[in-house]
């Protein structure tokens, strides 16, 4: 039996990867670490709850005693656990760089000691900064423009300094944008989807010309895995689905499969250092054979249906939400 520690797993990517890899693997046993902050919802994973090869632990990545607790009976860590909202990162960078940068150095510490098998790091396309023509690779420059990206791509470079240093066996995935069911509603797509339900006004940053290449989140979880069981450590790994549109596009888009009015639409003022265009290189990635299996419109379809059919769900949520300009 793999025993893995997930941390954040009661996050959106997270909660996915927790169901995704019970479901696949009948000798995975997954341990879910996680703080059950604004975003961390226990919801998302009530169909796990019975799960005897599921547990549920409430804590922070930044808690050493805890994380050594869990670290020294597992073999695999699965790190997820981060702040990852641009907006609350350009209003609160302390937050940010507690979680994502000393909570990355608790668990490597931990991981370090105790012998862990396997480390993956979960990251973002954001650590490379934007791009105006071709794609990014693997090996190409962090310029984080937020001090969001600036605090993952910090976590980027200590995981990769313990895999040279210390020889821990880190692994480092970068991902697209991702959307599917359980987002938390500040993230673009949630947000516009549930605005657009109750007819409320779909705020646009700017001209809405910033390019993103979104990826379905079931999707990532089958490349994450895939790195788990076929990836070389000391490695990095881009991951993107080739889905590149605009997010005036975007809006549209999910506009039309709701039958709403464009004229929900409201442009409002740019946020500072706004990326214009995000595109990976994934031909790393699918040398391990892996590839997405969802086109972008019928999985934005497939989530559309999600949050129409779990009002209950996000409307709890909103509250929180409304703390987050976007």
């Amino acid at each position: 039996m793999k025993k893995l520690l997930v941390t954040g797993g009661a996050g959106f990517i997270g909660s996915n990867f927790i169901r995704q890899v019970l479901g696949k693997h009948d000798d995975y046993f997954v341990t879910n670490l996680d703080k059950l902050t604004y975003c961390g919802n226990l919801d998302n994973l009530k169909d796990c709850a019975g799960n005897k090869r599921y547990k549920f632990v409430k804590g922070d990545i930044t808690d050493s005693k805890v994380v050594n607790s869990l670290v020294a009976k597992s073999d695999i860590v699965v790190n997820f656990a981060a702040e990852t909202h641009v907006d609350r990162s350009i209003s609160d960078p302390a937050s940010f760089v507690r979680t994502n940068v000393f909570g990355t150095h608790t668990l490597l510490e931990a991981a370090k000691k105790h012998g862990t098998g396997l480390f993956i790091q979960i990251s973002t396309d954001e650590v490379y900064g934007s791009i105006i023509e071709g794609s990014f690779k693997e090996g190409d420059p962090l310029k984080p423009n937020s001090p969001y990206s600036a605090t993952k791509a910090g976590a980027d470079l200590l995981a990769r300094s313990y895999y040279i240093t210390y020889k821990l066996p880190v692994i480092i995935t970068r991902s697209s944008n991702n959307f599917g069911p359980y987002q938390y509603p500040e993230k673009v797509i949630p947000f516009f989807i549930t605005n657009a339900l109750r007819n409320k006004k779909l705020p646009l940053y700017a001209d809405g010309m910033n390019v993103r290449d979104w990826l379905f989140v079931e999707d990532n979880c089958e490349a994450i895995d895939a790195v788990i069981r076929k990836g070389t450590p000391g490695e990095v790994y881009n991951i993107g689905a080739g889905s590149e549109i605009t997010n005036l596009e975007l809006t549209h888009t999910v506009l039309g499969i709701l039958g709403k009015s464009r004229s929900l639409i409201e442009f409002v003022k740019d946020r500072p250092g706004h990326d214009k265009r995000y595109s990976l290189d994934i031909a790393k990635l699918k040398k391990l054979g892996w590839q997405p299996r969802h086109d972008f419109r019928s999985a934005l379809e497939l989530t559309v249906e999600w949050y129409e059919r779990n009002e209950p769900w996000w409307k709890k949520l909103i509250k929180c939400r409304k703390e987050i300009k976007y």
